[in-house]
């Protein structure tokens, strides 16, 4: 079953019109279909359009309707927004989205055009391939089959697509401050007249507080990444209701092509619907793995800064959506009820992400094959914390793809930036409340003392965490390991370890050492780091 854009109020799918438009009626004839249909035709109806599913294929038509920010109310306006859902939707979902398809008025009745009778249409329809409805993934995460693999997927095809995607000055205009604070302000707008019902008034007052002070003090972020292309042509709805597994392979489906508002953001607002997706739904660690992935294959680690302000404002559009969705008039009690309790929850997560949080940097050292980065990225989940490995950010630094090589990567100079810019990034986030997780080898002392001494004048906690194990073990990973972004070979430990210059007494106490032979005991780890470093 496809879904609609969730930027509106969602669909109540469990009730229809009870007098459907005659184009429709006719939909739901298998004759109307120049194709074999297997089964009963299925209607879905949202506030915006009617999808017809008919087995192989699923045809969307639009309302006739104007909601000011969505303005279908036309035939030519449908026809437009047809073509731009298919255009959009063939870069995000090219294996789901086929044609627009006209259709024409007949002696009683309807059906598609015939070549040359486009110019007769008297409405358009954009035909998909239709997907199993257990194979949305909001449907998958239900069943408890949502796995690390598939979000490391779609983490890694989101940056790809978002790298892909259109931007221009037109475009960038939608990334200033100002153009930011109008939307949030909207959203605040629409929700006072539910304070007293689905919002708070003292938790309305505070988070709209929180943003309009981000908004306000970070206005050079936002000034830079328009400067960088990172505001762009994105999907704009991006959660688990619009993700499907089709052929084995993920699909993003149903960007919004209706406003500009909405799909004109900042990339990393388009991230942060679906990990505040994950979050809301009690899964931090797929949510942290999304970020941390994206976030690497990118090379987009400031754009992390700005997750606090979007992870709030996307919570909170659904709070909105939620509130206008109780105040409808076909609900009844009991739906009603469900709507308002969903709508507090929303509200509550927004403002939970404007709390106030202690960053805090731990540093995993250790030479290659030493479990330095399973271990990094194990510690990340349970530690929700952002994970900067040198490997990547060398390559970054390089402007190259992180499956690339090349010996240059590895001069004492590009050593020195790698380290000084994982530093830097490190300490910028942690400054913003972030745990952050520093994965290099930490074998150099004045490396370590630049890491030190830059977490001391922030007064951000620091810890090192050694890991160590045989040369053997290591070796023997090094050439177990494969499509990893580390170019390290076994041939090269010898003399990583010769150049290893030792923790000092000093260093040792800000350390934790942890042999790797074995897996760890990870929730012990956990324990032991957060009582330092939040103590």
């Amino acid at each position: 079953m496809l879904q609609s854009a969730a930027m509106v109020p969602p669909p109540c799918y469990h009730r229809y019109m009870t007098h459907l438009p005659p184009l429709i009626e006719a939909m739901l004839k298998p004759s109307f279909y120049p194709h074999t249909v297997p089964g009963p035709i299925q209607l879905v109806q949202t506030h915006i359009s009617y999808v017809v599913l008919t087995g192989g294929y699923a045809y969307k038509v639009k309302k006739a309707v104007d909601l000011g920010f969505l303005n279908f109310s036309t035939l030519e306006r449908r026809r437009h927004y047809c073509h731009e859902e298919l255009r959009l939707n063939k870069l995000f979902a090219p294996a789901l989205y086929l044609e627009v398809v006209p259709i024409v008025g007949t002696d009683g009745g309807y059906r598609f055009a015939l070549p040359g009778e486009e110019d007769n249409a008297v409405e358009y329809a954009v035909k998909m391939k239709q997907f199993e409805e257990s194979q949305l993934l909001i449907n998958v995460f239900e069943r408890g089959e949502l796995t690390e693999e598939r979000i490391l997927e779609i983490a890694t095809k989101l940056a790809a697509l978002h790298r892909a995607s259109l931007t221009n000055e037109s475009i960038a205009e939608y990334g200033r401050p100002e153009s930011v604070a109008a939307m949030a302000e909207e959203n605040y707008g629409h929700v006072r007249p539910f304070i007293g019902t689905t919002q708070d008034e003292e938790q309305f007052k505070e988070t709209k507080a929180f943003t309009d002070a981000f908004i306000r003090e970070n206005g050079a972020i936002f000034e830079r990444r328009r400067a960088e292309g990172m505001i762009r042509e994105c999907h704009g709805d991006l959660h688990l209701n619009n993700i499907c597994i089709y052929n084995g392979r993920i699909e993003f489906f149903d960007r919004i092509e209706f406003t500009d508002l909405f799909k004109n953001i900042d990339v990393i607002y388009d991230l942060a619907f679906l990990m505040m997706d994950l979050q809301y739904r009690g899964r931090k660690d797929l949510a942290n793995i999304l970020v941390n992935t994206y976030l690497e294959q990118r090379g987009d680690y400031e754009g992390a800064l700005l997750l606090p302000l979007y992870l709030s404002m996307r919570a909170y559009v659904r709070g909105k959506v939620n509130s206008i969705l109780q105040a409808g008039e076909h609900l009844d009690a009991g739906e009603r009820n469900a709507a308002i309790e969903e709508a507090k929850a929303y509200f509550k997560h927004a403002w939970e992400y404007t709390r106030p949080k202690q960053g805090a940097v731990l540093c995993i050292s250790g030479l290659s094959g030493s479990g330095k980065s399973t271990i990094a990225r194990r510690l990340a989940q349970p530690l929700d914390a952002l994970y900067l490995r040198a490997d990547a950010v060398r390559k970054h630094l390089a402007g190259i793809p992180l499956e690339e090589t090349g010996e240059s990567l590895y001069t004492e100079e590009m050593t020195r930036r790698t380290y000084s810019e994982l530093t830097r990034l490190g300490m910028r986030l942690a400054d913003r409340g972030f745990t952050v997780i520093l994965d290099a080898k930490f074998d150099r002392v004045e490396e370590r003392r630049e890491t030190i001494e830059s977490a001391g004048a922030r007064g951000l906690p620091l810890k090192f965490l050694l890991c160590s194990t045989g040369l053997a073990t290591m070796k023997q990973r090094l050439r177990n390991r494969r499509g990893d972004v580390s170019d390290a070979t076994s041939d090269l430990l010898e003399q990583q370890a010769a150049e290893f210059e030792a923790f000092s007494e000093a260093e040792r106490a800000l350390t934790i050492e942890v042999d790797t032979t074995h897996p760890p005991n990870y929730e012990r780890l956990v324990d032991e780091i957060h009582s330092f470093l939040m103590g």
